[in-house]
């Protein structure tokens, strides 16, 4: 998948567009998506996603995002989209009219574009999906998809990590959230309690579930089993949020890597021990109950 920061980098050639935050690329975005890629069947054309990074809801609300840009890249390109332009998205670019994005669209030629029914853009969202239809031959507004009766939103999946209930956001999203990071160097308490784990930096902003949770972790080629913290470690008088993860069966040297966390299941909130003694025989029921949960997940 080729990416570009605005529409005037890539060729001058037709196109089919789909429109949208996708952050989280969650059920209702994939909805888009297929559409899109039948689209750009029909009329033979490449298939092209226009999003903003970051999502305008942080930029006006400051909420936490639910994919970095690399994370949404990353998922996209599992649909075989042909490009993505990805439009830098601040303060400045959120006051220009709604007729400078309908000019960057029609750079596109676009064929066919593909919005969600609420659709708006331009200064205060003063264009709406009616404004595209002089600009291509096909307009297609997707309803608002649902789970049951409730609405498929990056707004309820932020609500559900926030809850830690990462089953249920798992339902929204049609896969396990995730969290990408590069491995730093920690306080390496767990090392000395017979738990070491592998502190994640991950960019600021991104959402993360807070608590302790069964997790795979793909790290140098390898599938790995374990079990996650998110939270501020206060037995260790810890106070920055922090995402260490345990993997079961494993003693090799992860510092500097890139690694993903799948969050699979909740195990418990995070609280304060009396002493070591006693935060090394809950991680030893936490490793049982993250093994246990694992299993029965695969099996």
């Amino acid at each position: 998948m080729r990416v570009y920061a605005n529409p005037h980098q890539r060729p001058n050639t037709a196109t089919v567009i789909a429109i949208g935050s996708f952050d989280g690329v969650h059920l209702g975005h994939q909805a888009l998506l297929r559409t899109m890629l039948e689209q750009s069947q029909h009329y033979g054309v490449p298939s092209v996603v226009v999003t903003f990074d970051p999502p305008t809801r942080v930029v006006f609300q400051g909420v936490k995002y639910l994919c970095t840009l690399p994370e949404k890249i990353d998922l996209l390109e599992r649909y075989q989209i042909d490009e993505m332009i990805a439009i830098p998205f601040d303060l400045m670019y959120a006051k220009r009219p709604k007729e400078a994005f309908i000019d960057d669209l029609k750079v596109l030629r676009p064929k066919a574009i593909v919005v969600g029914e609420d659709f708006g853009f331009g200064k205060g969202r003063g264009g709406t999906s009616s404004d595209l239809e002089p600009i291509t031959e096909h307009l297609v507004r997707i309803a608002m998809q649902n789970l049951g009766d409730e609405p498929i939103k990056s707004t309820r999946v932020r609500a559900l990590l926030e809850e830690g209930n990462v089953e249920e956001a798992e339902r929204f999203l049609g896969r396990s959230y995730d969290a990408q990071g590069v491995v730093v160097h920690g306080d390496k308490l767990g090392r000395t309690i017979g738990y070491p784990t592998a502190n994640i930096a991950v960019p600021e902003g991104k959402a993360l579930p807070k608590g302790v949770f069964a997790v795979l972790l793909y790290a140098k080629g390898q599938r790995l089993h374990g079990f996650a913290n998110v939270g501020t470690r206060p037995t260790a008088g810890g106070h920055d949020l922090r995402l260490e993860v345990h993997a079961f069966d494993f003693d090799g040297d992860l510092y500097g890597s890139e690694v993903q966390v799948k969050f699979r299941r909740f195990i418990r909130s995070e609280r304060k021990f009396s002493s070591l003694d006693d935060l090394k025989a809950q991680l030893h029921l936490d490793e049982q109950t993250a093994k246990r949960m694992l299993n029965q997940l695969e099996g």
